[in-house]
Order: structure tokens, then C-alpha cells, then sequence
């Protein structure tokens, strides 16, 4: 069987030449997962704008259209030190076949010249940061698996220099692509936000409650995302064991056996819940009064600003992205990544909801700039600077 099946209506080959075309290149494509859901909704943004859309991937799940044509690259998922070398190989013999207009790859996936490489994560920066490493249980497959990856995205990353242009996630990681690769003219487009999805109302935050088995008067700490140790997971639950009232609701995949425990030994395990993964984020950011993420390493993380764009004040470290929505004292505060420090800007918070009220708002304003139409009319831009640098270079 081939590792490459064409899905859209239309043959590829058949497939008119014209200008306002983009071939969007990612492992996966859909509603679940940070960057799975930024090419999305740029795909979605882009056929909205009336360009025809490629899609290049392991896994679409896009609405059938008029316009959009996908490919998909049968190949697993994971382990990681197997599923990447395989894209990179099939993904970019179906790459090779069915390219049209400008290329656009989120990362160093392909082997093949792209126009544009959007970079979320500098493995470079992160890499030696114990809390920043990616093995979420013990024993010795994860481990033999976690020393073949690490040199693996080191080696990936390389690719990127394929790229005619770099954009960045976050100022943060523009500095990082410069400070380790020497790329320079990185441009910053960051994540966009579905602002008006994201906007809680007070029946999706009883009703998301009482699934949680939560009560109106509860206070709620919000963590969310995967890859729990170097997002900081334990330092979240020592802090809510730590602060009176105050409940960690923990949405994301993850073993959650050993942060139970320190619950248990804390005496605070009904206090921290583990709903697993969602379809209902916005029922999530709706239901929270506070959003928690001390991560050892970030690029510019969605959650992030959906949790800032739901109203949530932010209690975050200083990660990348983190400077470009979180003003401290005023959307949130910047914490180390220490529950003792989590815990006490909670308890600032817990009598005091003026002071919650105010954080909410703000961080909602914060987050207005990064609605989606901005940032699809930024790469749109990007895809006609490409356009014309191509046909001049043609004449």
C-alpha cells in the first residue's frame, strides 16, 4: 500500500496552476493540539480569503471544500524516533508530487526547499533542561526512546536553513533561532485566538462545573496542555494543597498516579481533578477563575492566550510568549516555578475578587490582538511577499 493518499475530490495532477494557491505541510491537522489547531484554522482563514489550499499531512481533519485538497501521509504517529524519520521521508516524496503555489511547513518535517517554515519550539534552547525533556514514565523503551529523539530534533532543526523564510511563534523564539542557528530576519507571527469561541458565559461555566463535580463557590486553578514535568505540574499541585479553597483542574494527557499521590500525602486529593482531554476547551477556560502554567520551556503556548483571551488572570513563569500578553501585577503575575510562590499569589486572589475581576478583564484586552483574522491576514501577506520575490526572480 502506499504510504501517500490523495483525499481531495480532485486527481492532484489535475490540479489548475494559479497564483493564490498555499501547500500547508504538518504532521497533523485538527481540532486537538496546539499547533494541530493553529494550522487549522490558518487552512480554514485562508480558504475563508478565498485561497486554494493544499494540505500535506499524517492527519486532516478539515470540513471537505471547494478549494482544499488534502494529501495524506499513512505513516504512525508514534514513537517519535520512527514516526519523524518516516514523514520526513514519505512526507516529502508527497510533497515533491503535489506542491502547488507557495510552501509553507510547520517546522523542519520535509527535506524538501520550503518557502516558509514556521518554528513553535527551539529544541536547541531547550535542550539539556532536565525538566525539559519529554519522558512522562519510567522505564527503559522511554528512555532509549528519549536519547534517540533528542538528537533527532537537533538534527531536524538543521533544516530549517532550507527555509526562504523563518517565522517565529514568539519574540522569545526569534531571539533563540538567531542566538543558535544565526538565523537572522526571523519574522514574528504569533498564535491566533478564536476570540469570540473562547468567551465564556455563565451556563457553559455551571454546566462544565457540575460535570467536573465542582460547586458554584469553588475556586478553580486551571492547567492544561501535556508534557507535564516540564510544564510544571507538581509545582501546581503543591501550590493548591498549599492554598485553602483553591482546586486544580489538570485537562490534558498524562499518567496522573504520581501527582495523586502527592495529593494524597498532602491531604488534598479532592481538591485536584484530572479530566483528561477535551473537545469542550472553551467550557474549560469557562469554568476556571485562574489559569497556572509554570513550564521550564515554552514557545509561545496557545492555552496561553485562550486562557487570557477567556478573562483568566495568568499565573505563569517566564517563558517564551509569556512577554506578550502577561503584564505583571496587572493580567497575572510572573511566578517562579516553585509551589510555595504559586500558592501564595493564589492566595492573593482568593479573597479578593475585585482584584480577580480586574486581572480578568485586562488579560482579555491583552488578548484582542491576536485574533485570527490579524494573524491569517499576516501570513496571507507573507504568501504574496513570496509570490512576487518568486516572479521576480523568474524574470
Amino acid at each position: 500500500m502506499s504510504a501517500v493518499t490523495a483525499l481531495s475530490s480532485d486527481r492532484a495532477a489535475e490540479i489548475p496552476s494559479v497564483d493564490r494557491w498555499a501547500t500547508l505541510v504538518a504532521h497533523d491537522v485538527g481540532p486537538v493540539g496546539g499547533m494541530e489547531r493553529q494550522m487549522a484554522r490558518l487552512a480554514t482563514g485562508l480558504l475563508d480569503a478565498d485561497w486554494h489550499v493544499v494540505v500535506v499531512a499524517r492527519r486532516c481533519e478539515l470540513p471537505a471544500h471547494p478549494r482544499l485538497h488534502v494529501v495524506r501521509v499513512r505513516g504512525p504517529r508514534k514513537p517519535f524516533a520512527v514516526a519523524y524519520p518516516w514523514f520526513l521521508v514519505a512526507g516529502s516524496l508527497a510533497l515533491s508530487r503535489h506542491r502547488r503555489g507557495v510552501v509553507h511547513a510547520m517546522g523542519a518535517i520535509v527535506l524538501n526547499r520550503v518557502d516558509i517554515a514556521t518554528v513553535h519550539f527551539c529544541h536547541r534552547a531547550a535542550h539539556g533542561t532536565a525538566a525539559a525533556r519529554r519522558v512522562a514514565r519510567p522505564g527503559v523503551f522511554r528512555q532509549l526512546s528519549a536519547v534517540l529523539v533528542e538528537p533527532l530534533k537537533l538534527t531536524g532543526e538543521r533544516l530549517l536553513s532550507r527555509a526562504d523564510r523563518l517565522v517565529a511563534s514568539s519574540r522569545g523564539v526569534a531571539r533563540e533561532l538567531a542566538e543558535h542557528w544565526g538565523a537572522a530576519a526571523v519574522q514574528v507571527i504569533p498564535n491566533g485566538v478564536d476570540v469570540a469561541t473562547i468567551t465564556p458565559s455563565r451556563e457553559h461555566r455551571a454546566r462544565t462545573r457540575a460535570e467536573w463535580g465542582l460547586g458554584d463557590d469553588d475556586l478553580v486553578a486551571l492547567f492544561l496542555g501535556g508534557d507535564w514535568k516540564r510544564k510544571g505540574l507538581e509545582a501546581c499541585v503543591e501550590a493548591v494543597c498549599a492554598a485553602s479553597r483553591w482546586h486544580l483542574v489538570v485537562v490534558g494527557p498524562g499518567d496522573p498516579n504520581p501527582y495523586r499521590a502527592d495529593a494524597i500525602r498532602h491531604g488534598a486529593l479532592e481538591r485536584v481533578h484530572f479530566v483528561g482531554t477535551t473537545d469542550d476547551l472553551p467550557g474549560a477556560y469557562a469554568a476556571a477563575d485562574v489559569f497556572v502554567l509554570p513550564s521550564a520551556y515554552e514557545s509561545s503556548p496557545l492555552a496561553l492566550y485562550e486562557a487570557a483571551s477567556a478573562g483568566l488572570p495568568l499565573i505563569v513563569t517566564r517563558f517564551n510568549g509569556a512577554e506578550d500578553i502577561v503584564d505583571d501585577g496587572v493580567t497575572g503575575w510572573f511566578v517562579e516555578r516553585d509551589g510555595r510562590d504559586i500558592g501564595q499569589r493564589l492566595e492573593q486572589l482568593r479573597d479578593a475578587p475585585s482584584t480577580r475581576n480586574a486581572m480578568a478583564e485586562r488579560a482579555r484586552a491583552a488578548a484582542l490582538p491576536f485574533d485570527w483574522e490579524s494573524i491569517v491576514n499576516s501570513y496571507a501577506d507573507l504568501y504574496e511577499s513570496a509570490v512576487a520575490t518568486s516572479a521576480a526572480e523568474a524574470a
